[in-house]
């Protein structure tokens, strides 16, 4: 899958990760529920760099469509609020396995 994250470019990411990024998803999604900001700024900021890390960065002139949006590691709460679904930024019903 191809994963964006605002303002830093795209990498493309095996979807095995996804359960571990899911669990970094839903904590994300209590602390802002819970209006814990500095959870949410530790929680996005290891999300993003789980992301970052298992991630392989496509060049910077690649035109591949995205298949998930991730916020800027600066982000606000409310900038977040609103790229979130009903599951959180990773949607529950994404396919599981390799691509």
């Amino acid at each position: 899958m191809i994963v964006r994250i605002m303002g830093e470019g795209q990498v493309r990411l095996d979807d095995s990760h996804l359960p571990g990024l899911n669990e970094l998803d839903d904590e994300l999604l209590a602390e802002m529920e819970n209006g814990d900001e500095a959870g949410f700024r530790r929680t996005l900021a290891a999300l993003l760099d789980a992301v970052r890390s298992l991630g392989t960065p496509l060049p910077d002139d690649s035109l591949e469509p995205s298949e998930l949006i991730l916020p800027a590691p600066e982000a606000t709460l409310d900038e977040v609020r609103a790229m979130l679904g009903e599951d959180g930024l990773f949607p529950a019903d994404m396919p599981a396995g390799p691509r």
